[in-house]
């Protein structure tokens, strides 16, 4: 690799699981043979969780800015007062204020230019809350900070499978209302333009998802597939896309009919995400359970391997692609990407 990638990654919630995947994953010393890793959070924090965590101690190399960062070394940006009050397993406002401090100062270095990718640790969507963080997530933080008035699309992904989704973090009861026709094909034409870009799929297969069960039994059971999901497909196949569906997600994943398409596009986070919970977070049991500073050494790999592919075609056409391995629990690792068209 004659340039390695500059890898920004945002602490979270200090008083979360982040800090824990972050210093498993970057214990080993291979991590800066694939990247150079710049870590947006304290010094100190890290040192607390460290000894609560009783493992290896990683040696941070402190800078002030992203264009000092040492290839060779895995660089801290400070973004908190080392005195700041860390309290594991609690959601404060002060865990809330670190972590947007840190994805802040991260998301102005990645518009600056200065990193190359950004991968987040979790944040604790409460705490978070303030007059600067109005959010349900980062997918919308992002979206906002870094799009340029553009839309960004979540996809979850292994080696098996893609998914990506229609509406994001949304409740189920407002679901319906976001699920229109232009959404739809705006979704299809954005997965359709990663999996070429960012996974070199030549000529991309993506199944849609219905919104009804049993995709609505031609209308006794919702009107959706018929109005609006149908004729988004057939409105994505005209424009030269191959597009599938609307299949029944319970079918469409039980018997394993997704392992025939390159991507799925689900129309809400549960929906997509449920397979994911079963199939993915555990890796088919190819990773024992609560080894995660296996699974977050190999998911950094992995995510770099992804990154490195896409980059230079993404660049070439002023594209931004935000990479993110999130975590809800310690021993349940997941890689988000937030694709950004700018």
């Amino acid at each position: 690799m004659e340039h390695k990638i500059k890898v920004g990654i945002t602490q979270g919630d200090i008083n979360g699981v982040g800090y824990e995947v972050i210093l498993k994953t970057l214990s080993d010393p291979h991590i800066v043979e694939l990247c150079t890793p710049v870590v947006y959070g304290s010094a100190k924090v890290a040192a607390y969780h460290r000894k609560a965590l009783d493992i290896p101690a990683v040696n941070f190399n402190i800078i002030s800015d992203a264009s000092a960062a040492d290839e060779n070394k895995v660089n801290l940006i400070t973004c908190v007062d080392d005195d700041v009050k860390v309290e594991i397993g609690k959601a404060t406002a002060i865990g809330g204020e670190a972590a947007y401090a840190a994805l802040e100062r991260a998301a102005a270095d990645m518009e600056a230019g200065s990193i190359d990718v950004l991968l987040t640790a979790p944040i604790n969507k409460h705490a978070i809350q303030s007059d600067k963080f109005d959010f349900p997530g980062h997918t919308e933080y992002l979206e906002r900070r870094l799009g340029n008035g553009q839309k960004a699309l979540m996809i979850l992904l292994n080696d098996t499978l893609r998914v990506a989704l229609v509406s994001g973090h949304v409740p189920v009861s407002k679901v319906s209302s976001v699920v229109t026709k232009e959404t739809i094909l705006e979704k299809l034409q954005i997965f359709e333009q990663s999996l070429r870009q960012d996974f070199c799929v030549v000529k991309p297969r993506i199944a849609v998802l219905a919104l009804n069960p049993h995709a609505g039994d031609d209308g006794l059971l919702g009107t959706e597939e018929i109005e609006i999901i149908k004729p988004a497909i057939q409105e994505a196949n005209a424009k030269g896309m191959l597009c599938f569906g609307p299949y029944p997600a319970d079918g469409f994943f039980g018997t394993g009919h997704y392992r025939q398409f390159d991507g799925v596009l689900a129309m809400y986070h549960d929906q997509g995400l449920a397979r994911y919970a079963s199939a993915v977070l555990i890796q088919e049991n190819t990773w024992a359970r609560g080894d995660t500073t296996s699974m977050s050494r190999q998911l950094m790999a992995w995510s770099v391997e992804i990154i490195d592919k896409s980059l230079e075609s993404r660049a070439a056409k002023g594209h931004q692609a935000l990479f993110r391995p999130f975590t809800e629990h310690a021993d349940k690792l997941v890689i988000q990407i937030k694709i950004l068209y700018v």
